[in-house]
C-alpha cells in the first residue's frame, strides 16, 4: 500500500537547481513566483491577464504562481528579506562613489 503524499504537484512550476531561492519559478523560464506575486500585488499593478501577455507565459501559470506564492508567503518573504540584506551588505543601495545627488538646478 502505497503512502498518501500531500505534496502539491504543480503544471507551471518548478524549481531551479542550482538557485540560491528555494521558492518555484515558472517552467522554462526565469521567472520567480514571487516576481509574478509583486507585479500583481505591487504599487503599479498587472492584472494576471496582463502579466501573461506581457511576459508571454501561460495565464493559467500566472495564476498558479500567484496560489503557490500566497500559500508560500513566509519563504517568499524570507527570500526576499535575504536578498535585500545581501545588496545592502553589499553597497550596491547607495548611489555611485563620486555621486552626491541630483545635480543643482542653474
Amino acid at each position: 500500500m502505497m503512502a498518501a503524499t500531500t505534496a502539491t504537484r504543480y503544471q507551471h512550476l518548478e524549481p531551479r537547481p542550482g538557485s540560491n531561492y528555494r521558492q518555484l519559478f515558472l517552467k522554462s523560464r526565469r521567472i520567480r513566483a514571487a516576481v509574478v506575486y509583486e507585479a500583481v500585488h505591487g504599487p503599479d499593478p498587472y492584472t494576471p491577464e496582463e502579466f501573461a501577455l506581457a511576459y508571454d507565459v501561460p495565464l493559467e501559470a500566472v495564476r498558479e504562481a500567484l496560489n503557490y506564492a500566497a500559500d508560500n508567503l513566509p519563504l517568499i518573504e524570507a527570500e526576499r528579506d535575504r536578498e535585500v540584506a545581501n545588496i545592502r551588505a553589499r553597497g550596491l543601495d547607495q548611489p555611485p562613489h563620486g555621486d552626491s545627488g541630483p545635480l543643482p538646478h542653474p
